[in-house]
């Protein structure tokens, strides 16, 4: 007789990603829609840094977030120093029972003598240095601003120690575009403004093990198909 082990090869499945022991994963968020530049009149600002409020698409959005996540386990909740974040925050650090960390040094790229209300207007205009922080993907050409390299030195060890704290953990880090940007850039070695874009009440998805980090999704909007504007007109 045949030994049907013998007789039947051994198969080898793939198999969904599961994080390895020890990591833990980070959903970084991106803050909900803030209020709208007026001219003339610039932010409030903290720390040197514009600190405009969520408009209320953007609360919107933090709902949303909430909605999304609120059935997902979340062992902490961390924010910035700017409002935009602490208020896209509130809605899931509610549901959940959380009292949200700040981690200052995961505030926004400091914008120099753009901070306030400029760079909007000087982007919008599509103002000489506008097209070069585009172009070349420097912050560092608008005046007294942060250079890439000093950005990546102040967040990417900031999360670093974040994710470190958390073995076998998952966390919502609630930060900024330009944030996202540069640890995304760090993590997979890219340019520096590759991940520039990613939409407001985004989450992006990253597991950090060994001193190395895993990029599992960038820019997720799933929860925000179909949201409304403030007059209450869909999106599209």
């Amino acid at each position: 007789t045949t030994d049907v082990s013998e007789a039947q090869p051994k198969l080898y499945r793939q198999h969904r990603f599961r994080p390895p022991p020890g990591a833990c994963e980070v959903l970084l968020v991106r803050h909900g829609e803030s209020a709208p530049a007026v001219h003339g009149v610039p932010f409030e600002l903290t720390d040197g840094h514009g600190d405009p409020p969520l408009a209320p698409e953007g609360r919107a959005q933090a709902d949303r977030l909430a909605d999304r996540l609120a059935a997902e386990r979340v062992d902490a909740i961390y924010v910035t120093s700017l409002r935009r974040t602490q208020e896209t925050a509130a809605p899931l650090a509610d549901r959940l029972g959380l009292a949200p960390t700040v981690v200052p040094d995961l505030r926004e790229v400091h914008l120099g003598e753009w901070e306030g209300e400029l760079y909007r207007q000087k982007m919008a205009e599509g103002d000489p240095i506008a097209m070069r922080v585009i172009t070349e993907e420097r912050w560092d050409v608008i005046p007294g601003a942060e250079s890439n390299d000093q950005l990546r030195a102040r967040v990417v060890p900031a999360l670093e120690a974040v994710a470190e704290a958390h073995p076998d953990g998952r966390i919502v880090v609630v930060a900024h575009g330009g944030v996202i940007a540069s640890v995304l850039a760090s993590a997979s070695d890219s340019r520096p403004f590759a991940f520039l874009g990613a939409d407001n009440g985004s989450i992006s998805h990253l597991v950090r093990h060994r001193q190395r980090w895993i990029i599992r999704r960038f820019n997720d909007t799933g929860h925000l198909d179909g949201e409304l504007s403030a007059d209450g007109e869909p999106l599209t």
